[in-house]
């Protein structure tokens, strides 16, 4: 039966007076799980009200004790794995496994959030002039908010809220409308491990929802992850009204495949890292850039995808589940017919999979292209679904260059067993976060996320391109190395492991 989902405000689970329902629906089935309110205007206000007031209350106590609540936390989210787990993919169309991924990876944010004392170290110089001194403190900034989006519901929202709360701030979560089943239960827990009345806040709903909380003038500094059009969107509109704004958008990601590669271990990598949560992921590897004779293993490729099948949450044989909805699927089927129509060599369509028992599911086989060039559609935009294209370049300065060239530069990784290469490709490229011999390198909690370019929006920003920029960006190099015998060649420089 459809439930009406509650609001978190002031500490109580309260069922909102919004007649503005929008269904929660299993992508398998369409059936509605749960139905989530638009939040009203006084339901917003009442939120941000609690947070502020609590905020007064809340910076002041020792940063022991808020560590201790996150220890309490992190434990109750190991206890609850996988309740939390089966929760997640029952609204998102996750294979259990997968699911069971996403909320271990919020629980390992939630340990660090327990660090925090460490974290919140300032700085002090003694006699910076004669008989002066000098300390810098590290102090929270207020009511914080987060905008999360479907395809992490555990993890993302658990990268926001316990690092702020830990750290002294109050926060007010929005957590996406197509599945906020997850977050709610994240919300109740941390409530059962003794957090205080109003120090989070969960409000549902939509863009009006968004705005409010954007241009709110109690609101401090606003996280959000998503869509490139919805994170400039965010990152205009919070900055205009003067707040903090890190917004993480789009991503084409990029895969370099040398031919000194161990070919085993690329396809595999290569497999999951393209079709795994049905590509629905912002580290997804949608791009595979062949160099050389490395273009020899395309067929082989295509094989080794084709025997990918799709299923619902709790099919230990399915790869992966469906899409989230049935727009996001018909999305992905246009690209994939723009494709075909602009030139591409279609080696494998999933547009029209059918998974036996769930004819209503928002399902798509594995696809892959091949002949793909930079001016197609398949190329340029975020796909978002279970879909490879090939690139095939002469050298590795080629392949940097068609990466560099990108506008977004969230991840990207090589495969070689040459340390020549690996070192000229880390130090290269314009991307955030780096894999060598590592597909999805997405960094653990105590590393930065960082996005570059047109994936990210946010401090190097915000004083417009013509400036001079003031700040660095960090990039996050994962390395791993598949073989224990030193490796030589005329470009080896270094043996990584």
């Amino acid at each position: 039966m459809s439930k009406l989902m509650a609001q978190l405000i002031a500490g109580e689970w309260r069922e909102s007076r919004s007649r503005e329902l929008i269904e929660v629906t299993d992508p398998a089935t369409q059936e509605v799980l749960a139905l989530a309110p638009k939040a009203t205007h006084e339901e917003i206000e009442a939120a941000i009200a609690s947070a502020k007031e609590s905020f007064l209350s809340w910076r002041e106590v020792p940063v022991s004790e808020r560590a201790r609540l996150m220890l309490r936390y992190q434990h109750l989210l190991k206890e609850h794995h996988d309740e939390l787990a089966e929760i997640l993919a029952k609204e998102t169309g996750k294979t259990f496994a997968d699911a069971k991924g996403d909320v271990w990876r919020g629980i390992e944010v939630a340990e660090q959030a327990a660090n925090i004392a460490s974290l919140m170290m300032g700085e002090t110089v003694e006699n910076v002039a004669r008989g002066i001194d000098t300390a810098s403190w590290i102090q929270p900034l207020g009511v914080c908010v987060g905008i999360t989006p479907f395809n992490f519901p555990a993890m993302i929202p658990l990268w926001m809220f316990p690092l702020a709360i830990a750290a002294g701030n109050c926060f007010i979560l929005k957590p996406s409308e197509q599945d906020p089943m997850t977050p709610n239960r994240l919300a109740e827990l941390f409530i059962q491990a003794g957090a205080p009345k109003g120090v989070l806040q969960v409000l549902h709903g939509g863009r009006e929802q968004v705005d409010a909380l954007l241009t709110h003038p109690d609101i401090r500094a606003i996280s959000f992850v998503g869509s490139v059009p919805v994170g400039q969107h965010i990152y205009r509109t919070g900055t205009a009204h003067l707040k903090r704004v890190q917004a993480f958008a789009g991503a084409k990601n990029h895969m370099v495949i040398m031919p000194d590669a161990n070919k085993g271990q690329v396809l595999s990598n290569l497999v999951g890292a393209s079709c795994g949560a049905a590509g629905q992921r912002c580290m997804a590897i949608s791009v595979a850039v062949f160099v050389g004779a490395a273009n020899n293993w395309i067929p082989e490729l295509a094989g080794q995808m084709a025997e990918l099948r799709p299923g619902y949450w709790n099919d230990p044989h399915a790869a992966y589940g469906p899409l989230i909805s049935q727009h996001a699927k018909q999305r992905v089927q246009r690209l994939i017919a723009e494709g075909k129509a602009e030139g591409a060599e279609c080696l494998l369509d999933g547009s029209h999979c059918t998974v036996p028992g769930y004819p209503n599911g928002n399902w798509l086989g594995p696809s892959l292209f091949r002949g793909v060039t930079t001016k197609m559609g398949l190329y340029r935009e975020e796909i978002f679904g279970p879909v490879l294209v090939c690139m095939e370049v002469e050298s590795l300065a080629d392949a940097i260059k068609l990466i560099n060239d990108s506008p977004y530069g969230n991840g990207t990784s090589i495969f070689t067993s040459s340390g020549g290469a690996a070192r000229h490709f880390q130090h290269d490229i314009e991307v955030g976060q780096v894999g060598i011999n590592v597909p999805v390198p997405v960094p653990l909690p105590f590393f930065s996320f960082t996005g570059w370019k047109g994936s990210f929006y946010g401090d190097l920003h915000a004083y417009g391109k013509q400036a001079v920029r003031f700040y660095s960006e960090t990039k996050t190099v994962t390395s791993r190395w598949f073989d224990e015998s030193p490796v030589t060649g005329p470009n080896m420089t270094i043996q990584l492991k």
